[in-house]
């Protein structure tokens, strides 16, 4: 590729630290912006962006790179986490990481990165893209992402690079050592980015105020303990009930009531068809004839389906049941290494 003008969104991990590198060794004019989503701070008076700061600064000094800081808190409120709120209030599980991508990082960084004449948006994603705007899997299988740029339009992907796309994890950190980089040993971020290591129900109870309900037996509809509310709990998760011979897990969720079975393995827990809505396509409209791979969560292993249009919108029949289908959750779909897009699952 020519030499480009590229804003590399580095979030003080060693990934997008990388990244920024090996486009700044390909000679390559490199801008570093650093995202603030959430001006909260944690229980402990301590705010984690803070540190990922910290550690970008090192970062571009040690790369000799210009970077800025970028506040898009108010929208990511707005287009992420008031989604996430709502859904959460509606029972369901919503993923707050894709609306991330699509709302925050493609679209309102990339257009700070266009403002500032850069003709690319680099991401530390492990994912990658072809010429014509596809979407890709990571090579490495452990680390693939696509699952959460699977809400990304083709007109963005053209202009996103993904420097990292083509390595593995341990690559990445033994080159960033090499490299002279910060985070070369830094952790991994994980779970949702504006609660991170905290106490899951604590902190929605400070936006959702706790509401009794009842579990219930799903094959019997026995009534058998009370909890504070069904948005704390997602299909598939142990129920954390005392006094019975068995452990249950969550089933079904009907408003504030949530259903459970006796078993993690329990014939409840699975299906094979699931009713998903809005599905997006990220380049090419699915041939309905033909037979794809999903997954409902990340990591998971792809699973052979059928889509299938109906007056409802659209009906995935996998080949294997599917355990602990989730409403709120994405359904990604997948041609090979293509991911096609996603929809929400109903």
């Amino acid at each position: 590729m020519a030499k480009k003008c590229v804003v590399v969104g580095l979030s003080g991990g060693v990934d997008s630290s990388l990244s920024a590198k090996l486009l700044k060794d390909e000679g390559h004019e490199v801008i570093g912006l650093f995202m603030k989503n959430w001006d909260e701070e944690n229980e402990a008076g301590f705010c984690p962006v803070e540190e990922d700061q910290k550690d970008v600064i090192r970062v571009a000094s040690t790369l000799e790179i210009p970077y800025y800081t970028v506040n898009y808190a108010k929208e990511y409120k707005e287009k992420v986490f008031d989604t996430f709120l709502e859904g959460l209030k509606k029972g369901l599980t919503p993923n707050p990481d894709l609306l991330c991508n699509r709302e925050i990082k493609f679209n309102a960084l990339l257009k700070t990165a266009q403002n500032l004449g850069a003709e690319f948006l680099a991401t530390g994603h492990y994912c990658r893209r072809d010429l014509d705007g596809r979407l890709l899997k990571g090579i490495d299988p452990y680390k693939d992402q696509s699952y959460f740029l699977a809400q990304v339009p083709s007109s963005a992907l053209q202009k996103a690079l993904f420097p990292i796309g083509s390595l593995h994890k341990p690559a990445v950190r033994e080159m960033a050592k090499m490299g002279g980089l910060a985070t070369h040993a830094k952790k991994d971020s994980t779970g949702i980015c504006f609660i991170g290591n905290k106490n899951f129900k604590k902190f929605i109870q400070n936006y959702i105020p706790s509401t009794q309900g009842h579990f219930y037996d799903l094959e019997s509809k026995q009534k058998i303990a009370s909890h504070e509310g069904a948005c704390f709990y997602t299909i598939g998760e142990r129920a954390r009930i005392s006094g019975h011979d068995a452990p249950y897990f969550v089933a079904k969720k009907e408003e504030n009531a949530v259903f459970v079975v006796k078993g993690g393995n329990h014939p409840l827990l699975y299906t094979s068809n699931v009713q998903v809505s809005n599905p997006f396509w990220i380049h090419d409209t699915p041939d309905w004839t033909r037979t794809y791979t999903a997954k409902i969560r990340y990591r998971q292993q792809d699973q052979e389906c059928k889509l299938i249009k109906g007056e409802n919108g659209l009906l995935v029949e996998f080949k294997e049941p599917q355990r602990a289908v989730t409403p709120g959750q994405f359904a990604v779909f997948y041609d090979g290494d293509v991911c096609l897009g996603s929809a929400i699952i109903d």
